[in-house]
This record gives structure tokens, sequence and C-alpha cells, in this order.
């Protein structure tokens, strides 16, 4: 199943990444539209689910970025760079 991310809820009033708490999605074969806390979603995406922000030419690959320090989070990666589309999503 590959999912489309389309919403994201913060922590706290810093817009990064990795506060980033809730995810809000779309499912691309099934048409359902649910939401994941982070740690689901992160361990979604490890076990092989695939995950993007945007459509067509603007589609960008959602992976997991591990911190040396920190809980591991979602982050997009397009023409072989990590790169921060999440942030341009609304807020749900």
């Amino acid at each position: 199943m590959s999912i489309q991310v389309t919403h994201v809820r913060y922590g706290s009033t810093r817009k990064t990444e990795d506060e980033i708490v809730r995810y809000k999605w779309h499912g691309l074969e099934t048409n359902e539209t649910r939401d994941n806390d982070k740690s689901s979603l992160v361990a979604w995406v490890e076990g092989g689910g695939k995950a993007y922000v945007g459509s067509g030419s603007g589609r960008s690959q959602v992976g997991v970025v591990k911190p040396s320090n920190g809980q591991p989070y979602l982050r997009t990666y397009a023409d072989g760079q990590w790169n921060n589309n999440l942030l341009s999503l609304p807020t749900f």
C-alpha cells in the first residue's frame, strides 16, 4: 500500500520535521483517509510502506531519518537529497 501525506500536526511551536507528532494521509490504492502518530508511521515506512508528499512530477518520497541523539522522524527525499516538503503541508 502507498499513501500520500496531506496534513501534519506539530507538538510544539517549533515547526521542524522532528516536531511533527501526527500525520494525516490518503491511501493511494484504497482511497481511505486516516491519521497516525509519528512512531506508528515511522515504523510503517521502516517496514517497507511507501509514503509520498505531493503528486505527479512534484511527488517526493518520505523516508526515515535516524539522528544520533533523539527519536527517528520522517522527512521527504527527492532528487537524491533530503528536503522539507512536509513542512509546507497544512496542519490539522
